[in-house]
């Protein structure tokens, strides 16, 4: 799902999107990854149905609000799941994709389909809908679910730890986020490869340091349409997950130096490495194997060479050569509450007694991991979550237990991140929500 929504075609029969993109809603709101429910769809209906499930599910939260005051009696969950997303597409919105008749006439046209008794209900409250759209949307827009459309327990956490900010972190999780490259350091830089998407008709721009490989895309493409995407001249990567590489490597760690990338899968850090350091000894773990598939893949298509191991980090015993690593990146499992924006789903998966366990999870890491770090080594703690308690909550609390951690501030890298235009980093566009921490050992 890195590539985004909007570059994929819409040229599929819309009742046969909202069908796919309802069936996607439903599956979430089961508890279903999206990621995992679009990869049931068929391939050609995939890319629409990808844009129409974005859309609901940043929506869902007022969509439900409406439809509790159109149909306070919640109809069967397949029905409910295509009201939703059809009362969601035709929320207020300065550009709509399809008009409210198209809208309303393929929505009915999908019920009859996959419920066909339910075809007349759908109709009537569309319509209804419609009809007093104005005072229906500012009743749904009363409550927090329909005000900011994530989970109420949400909301409150991003209070308390943002007081200042947590309404802008809601608005801009609800955005379509860029779509960001990473231009691959040996091969060529980022201006040099703005030239030469704009050759190929495709506007652009470097964002400098702190990224200085980062080129964020004035609208989305398939990446099939990026020249030299194939060749891996360049990879999609949002610019805040460009910072990590750059904090693990410092000026330069020795050559051959042995580095781990603890939880690598998808791969992108990984492969981040070896291209600002090529001759690494990189060793590149993750829990799950079938997830270490796609860091081989993606080691593939830029021609790199790491181990690669599928084992649980917080177990060496099980893994470990005995050898310590000069460098270790740890960028922890946890709440994506970060990159929400990227995945939509998250803020309706994710459980309030989630983020306890993710934070446990992320000390247990950290405490197994920090043995395995040679004196005057590196480790690099991440997560992509804007919580304090998977960042510098996390942080503090590791320093009380290992005494002889240091912390490093480095501005413009490491602290929570917001994925706000003023994050910190102002050549920056508003990224994803990241805390990076650097520890060295003595």
């Amino acid at each position: 799902m890195s590539q985004s929504p909007q570059a994929g075609s819409m040229s599929a029969p819309l009742h046969r999107l909202l069908s796919q993109a309802a069936d996607a809603v439903q599956g979430v709101r089961e508890g279903k990854s999206l990621t995992e429910l679009l990869g049931r769809v068929p391939a050609d209906l995939r890319p629409g149905t990808q844009a129409l499930a974005f859309t609901a599910l940043r929506r869902l939260g007022a969509a439900e609000a409406a439809r509790q005051q159109l149909a306070p009696k919640a109809p069967p969950a397949r029905v409910d799941a295509l009201l939703l997303t059809s009362l969601a597409l035709l929320w207020p919105d300065p550009e709509p994709a399809y008009t409210d008749h198209t809208l309303v006439d393929q929505a009915v046209k999908a019920a009859k389909q996959r419920a066909p008794a339910s075809a007349a209900f759908i109709n009537a409250v569309l319509r209804r809908f419609l009809r007093e759209r104005g005072a229906i949307v500012t009743a749904a827009e009363r409550s927090p679910l329909g005000a900011f459309n994530h989970p109420a327990w949400w909301v409150e956490k991003l209070r308390l730890d943002w007081p200042a900010q947590w309404q802008a972190i809601l608005a801009a999780n609800n955005r379509p986020p860029p779509m960001t490259l990473r231009v691959h350091a040996q091969r060529a830089t980022a201006d040099d490869y703005v030239k030469r998407l704009a050759a190929a008709g495709i506007a652009a721009r470097a964002l400098g340091a702190p990224a200085p490989q980062a080129v964020v895309l004035d609208k989305p493409v398939p990446v099939s349409a990026l020249p030299g995407f194939a060749e891996g001249l360049v990879s999609v990567q949002d610019a805040a997950a460009q910072l990590a590489a750059p904090l693990v490597v410092g000026a330069g760690l020795k050559p051959g130096a042995r580095v781990l990338d603890a939880c690598a899968a998808p791969g992108g850090k990984t492969a981040h490495l070896l291209e600002l350091q090529p001759d690494l000894q990189l060793t590149a773990l993750d829990a799950d194997a079938t997830r270490l598939t796609r860091v081989q893949d993606n080691l593939n298509r830029l021609q790199q060479q790491a181990t690669l191991k599928a084992a649980d980090a917080r177990q060496p015993a099980t893994w470990w050569d005995g050898q310590p690593f000069d460098a270790i990146l740890l960028d922890a499992p946890c709440s994506a509450s970060g990159i929400v924006r990227r995945h939509p789903d998250v803020r309706w998966l994710r459980r309030p007694d989630d983020i306890t366990a993710l934070a446990r999870i992320q000390a247990e890491l950290l405490d197994a991991l920090w043995p395995l770090l040679a004196p005057g080594g590196r480790l690099v703690y991440a997560t992509c979550s804007v919580f304090r308690a998977e960042g510098q909550a996390q942080l503090d609390a590791f320093l009380q237990r290992q005494t002889d951690a240091k912390s490093h501030a480095v501005p413009g890298f490491t602290g929570h991140l917001l994925p706000l235009a003023d994050n910190g980093l102002q050549l920056l566009p508003p990224l994803d929500g990241f805390f990076y921490a650097l520890l060295t050992k003595p």
